[in-house]
This record gives C-alpha cells, sequence and structure tokens, in this order.
C-alpha cells in the first residue's frame, strides 16, 4: 500500500513539473530586473514584508521569520520558478500560507480598496526574482 502511495506522489510530481505548471519561464515585465532594487525590496518592512516569515542573508534585519524557507533555497529552483513563486505559490504549492503577489482573481477576503490590484508590480517581481536568483 504504501508503495502505490509513493508511486502515485511520485507520479504526480513528475505530471506537474513535465507540465510546466511550476514556472513562468518570460520575466513579466519583458526585461530582466535588478537585483540591487530586488534586495532592497525584500528587505522593506513595508512593501511585500518578506522578512515577515522568511529568513535571509540580511545581517542589518535584526528580526527575521522562521515560518517559511530561507531565501537562500531559491539557489535550488530556476528563475522562472522563483517567478511562479511570488505570481502565484498556491499553483506549485496548493497548501502554502505565502500571498499571491500579483493574482488579483479568485481571492478572498480582500479589502475594498485593494480589490483589482496585485500586492506587487511586475517591475517589483522581477527585481526580486533579480535578487533572488543571486543567492545561488
Amino acid at each position: 500500500m504504501l508503495r502505490f502511495f509513493t508511486l502515485n506522489i511520485l507520479f504526480f510530481i513528475a505530471c506537474s513539473v513535465s507540465a510546466g505548471d511550476d514556472a513562468i519561464p518570460a520575466p513579466l515585465t519583458g526585461a530582466r530586473g535588478d537585483p540591487g532594487r530586488g534586495r532592497a525590496l525584500v528587505a522593506n518592512r513595508q512593501v511585500g514584508l518578506c522578512l515577515l516569515c522568511h529568513s535571509g542573508p540580511f545581517p542589518e534585519e535584526r528580526f527575521q521569520g522562521n515560518l517559511a524557507p530561507d531565501l537562500r533555497n531559491a539557489a535550488l529552483l530556476t528563475e522562472g520558478q522563483v517567478r511562479q513563486r511570488i505570481v502565484d505559490p498556491g499553483k506549485a504549492n496548493p497548501g502554502s500560507m505565502m500571498p499571491a503577489y500579483f493574482r488579483t482573481e479568485g481571492l478572498t477576503r480582500v479589502a475594498p480598496a485593494f480589490k483589482g490590484k496585485t500586492v506587487l508590480t511586475a517591475e517589483q517581481i522581477e527585481d526580486i526574482v533579480a535578487y533572488l536568483v543571486t543567492l545561488k
């Protein structure tokens, strides 16, 4: 029974990876972002709030999260996979508690002032992607 379950899980993972659902290969803006601006956005506690849940190579930031993976783990992903996890993390991991930073449809409990708006702009996402892939 355990072997059957394990094979089903492996098949599911293989299908989702081969279908390309786990990555957005092209930049959202048509151009690569700026890693310096991306680092500033990740560390900014007023914009994306990344360090509320994540930790990373930010010695100047005293308090960092421990609810989500260390951002250095982005080295395990392709650029397109990093982009997908910021745009809509629930697509790669339906159980993710990370918000969708570039999605406006299918969301619940959105304040009226924020309906139809993304948390981050396409340029901000590309800047963050550009920074995270430098951690490899």
